[in-house]
């Protein structure tokens, strides 16, 4: 466009100059050798462009010939050089689809055509095709020699790196990542391998100030830079709860900030606040995520934040929790707990009844079961709950890549992942073993001790129903003669109490039978030899 404007500038300003000549007639007359010129003053100025005009035109022509041999070297070069970069696209393109024989043959192409200090990408071709070959050793060398060149050491790191997790030196991993953070701390793979790498080793503080560097950098959102700073600083008030408690107070109350709903800092933070007899704080701390989303564990530092309290002013403070979150699965467990210590029975049971309803799953079973042995102590229904237990959905748990922790980790031990643990059920463990639950349930229950074979009391069977007959067990020393097919060997089992007489009152009482929650009992007691059902042999545990 400059030049556009330069030019019609100058047509411009010789046509002005030819008008104003001719505008202005006369004749120049030049006396050279006893010779005398004269012409027109139009005619002299066209002369003189003409000449210069000419003079322009034979000095380009004797340039064009004096550089015509570099001229014709520029561009068989630039040919060769054309080839070059074609051959390198070619052969990174073989490599990344994985053909071997193209990237090398491409790799030696490219080196024939152009310096390997012109264009650093041939390196990369080289070690992409041998990586490819499995030579990685020679990957490793051609590697080494990218990370010594400043404009090649980002990627020559990068391919150090994997080769390095690759071969399982972790380590060398480590290294390489921190190296390539001093130089780059904008590159997000060693930003995040560095990151991890200081959080396994416990560097809490030079993971945090890695971490307000990415984010400063914008390498990481903020709602994840946020979260990954709670768990770190939730890690690091773990690590100096009991020397410090006072400073692990102080950085789970900064994670809660940063992550309002992250369970492990109200309990770390609540356990701090305990160490300083500031339960009024603690309970408000655990609260505050209660209502967010009910967890066992906040239930657990809630109810039993005061040592000396006894089991009715826990079970007060569980029925608070309810109150904040109604209807709720961890609620109702929280309080058939609470009220279960406290010999609640008809409580603890109402609610692990509601809780069953809700989500059945082995928490609430295994609740039912601890109620009926300390309430009836029968053994029938105990097994029936069992039973029950062994073939409902697993508990919620702390799980990452599949690991299932007690207890939450800041990081995967399985990957080293930050902020990897969930709070879930494991379906990777309940998707392929449901046969294998139900095979458990039937070995767990054969595995019981047996039951002893003797006298069995006639109230424990209906008002129609004769006695049965009685079969004493001998010695194994003594001889054992064999019994008639129509015996039937009655154990001495308790009585359920939901066996009622023919007009439903207990025979005992006369009271009506407490209804049975859920399916009928495994061991439902003694039943009637003289019934209409086929004669059966009562199978022993």
């Amino acid at each position: 466009m400059v030049r556009l404007f330069i030019f019609l500038v100058v047509v411009l300003a010789l046509g002005w100059g030819f008008s104003w000549l001719a505008d202005r007639p006369g004749l120049i007359s030049i006396t050279w050798q006893d010779h005398l010129i004269e012409t027109s003053l139009m005619v002299a100025a066209t002369a003189m462009v003409a000449l210069i005009g000419a003079a322009m035109l034979l000095w380009w022509i004797v340039g064009v010939i004096w550089t015509s041999p570099y001229s014709v070297r520029r561009y068989f070069r630039a040919r060769k050089r054309d080839r070059g970069y074609q051959a390198l696209s070619t052969g990174l393109i073989a490599a990344g689809a994985g053909n071997a024989l193209l990237a090398r043959k491409m790799s030696l192409r490219t080196r024939g055509l152009i310096s390997a200090d012109q264009e650093p990408l041939i390196h990369l071709l080289e070690a992409q095709a041998a990586l490819i070959e499995g030579k990685h050793d020679e990957a490793r060398k051609k590697f080494e020699q990218m990370a010594e060149d400043p404009e090649t050491r980002e990627l020559g790191l990068r391919g150090l790196y994997m080769e390095a997790r690759r071969l399982g030196a972790n380590e060398a991993a480590r290294q390489y990542a921190e190296k390539a953070v001093e130089h780059a701390p904008y590159l997000p793979w060693a930003a995040q391998a560095t990151l991890e790498s200081r959080s396994q080793s416990g560097r809490w503080d030079d993971a945090i100030r890695l971490l307000d560097q990415q984010r400063m950098a914008n390498i990481l959102e903020k709602p994840q830079a946020e979260r990954w700073k709670a768990v770190l600083l939730t890690a690091k008030a773990n690590d100096r709860l009991e020397g410090d408690p006072k400073g692990a107070r102080d950085d789970a109350m900064t994670a809660l900030k940063l992550a309002k709903d992250l369970v492990p800092a109200a309990v770390i933070a609540a356990k701090a606040w305990l160490r300083e007899d500031n339960v009024r704080k603690a309970a408000s701390t655990l609260e505050g995520v209660w209502k967010l989303g009910p967890h066992p564990e906040i239930a657990g530092a809630y109810i039993r934040a005061r040592s000396g309290d006894s089991t009715i002013d826990r079970l007060k403070r569980a029925e608070k929790l309810e109150a904040m979150r109604p209807n709720n699965i961890e609620s109702l467990l929280a309080v058939a707990q609470a009220a279960l210590d406290a010999q609640q029975f008809k409580k603890a049971r109402a609610k692990a009844e509601a809780a069953a309803r809700m989500q059945p799953r082995e928490a609430v079973y295994l609740l039912l079961a601890d109620i009926e042995e300390a309430e009836t102590g029968d053994q029938g229904r105990v097994r029936h709950w069992m039973a029950q237990a062994l073939r409902a959905p697993r508990d919620p748990a702390w799980v990452a890549d599949g690991f299932v922790s007690e207890k939450w980790l800041p990081l995967s031990p399985v990957t080293g992942r930050l902020d990897a643990f969930e709070w879930k059920a494991p379906f990777d463990q309940l998707e392929g073993p449901v046969e294998e639950g139900s095979l458990a349930a039937d070995t767990a229950i054969a595995s019981l001790p047996p039951v002893t074979v003797s006298e069995v009391k006639a109230d424990t069977v209906t008002e129609e129903a004769p006695k049965p007959i009685l079969v004493e067990v001998k010695p194994a020393a003594q001889e054992a003669k064999p019994l008639p097919k129509e015996l039937a060997v009655a154990a001495k089992t308790p009585a359920p109490a939901n066996v009622t007489a023919k007009g439903g009152k207990s025979p005992e009482n006369e009271e009506e039978a407490v209804p049975f929650f859920g399916r009928p009992p495994d061991d439902p007691g003694v039943k009637d030899p003289d019934a209409g059902q086929p004669a059966t042999r009562l199978r022993l545990f």
